[in-house]
């Protein structure tokens, strides 16, 4: 996937998230958030992963485990939602720790658990 194409998903998702969170607002399960932009993304024929499993590696490409993320759209952008009064640097931690475990470059943490919906977007990059 292109830079450009990776940010016009980015972009995607950042709406489809507003308008979920519109329609929800706040004080949901975080699954109930989960599922819902999983729908709204799967109806905009976009390939999402819900509770999908990711291969960690070691440096030496040993086989390490999995772990399971959110969401992961078209194989590409991990998202990990939070549904909580405010995001911690343990939540942008955990979402760095995927994108540098999975070797992926993009990832958005959403949390739909503050009446304002919070979104911050992060890049790894893959020399790191």
């Amino acid at each position: 996937m292109t830079e450009q194409e990776i940010f016009q998903l980015c972009d995607r998702v950042r709406e489809t998230s507003f308008a979920l969170h519109c329609f929800l607002k706040h004080g949901l399960k975080e699954k109930i958030y989960e599922n819902g932009l999983a729908h709204r993304l799967t109806k905009q024929g976009y390939a999402v992963t819900q509770q999908g499993q990711l291969q960690v590696f070691d440096e030496d490409d040993f086989l390490l485990g999995n772990l399971e993320m959110d969401l992961v759209v078209e194989n590409e952008l991990i998202i990990e939602l939070k549904a909580v009064k405010n995001l911690t640097n343990e939540h942008v931690a955990q979402l760095l720790g995927y994108l540098r475990a999975t070797r992926k470059e993009h990832g958005l943490l959403i949390n739909f658990g503050n009446p304002k919906l919070q979104i911050k977007k992060y890049v790894l990059s893959k020399d790191l």
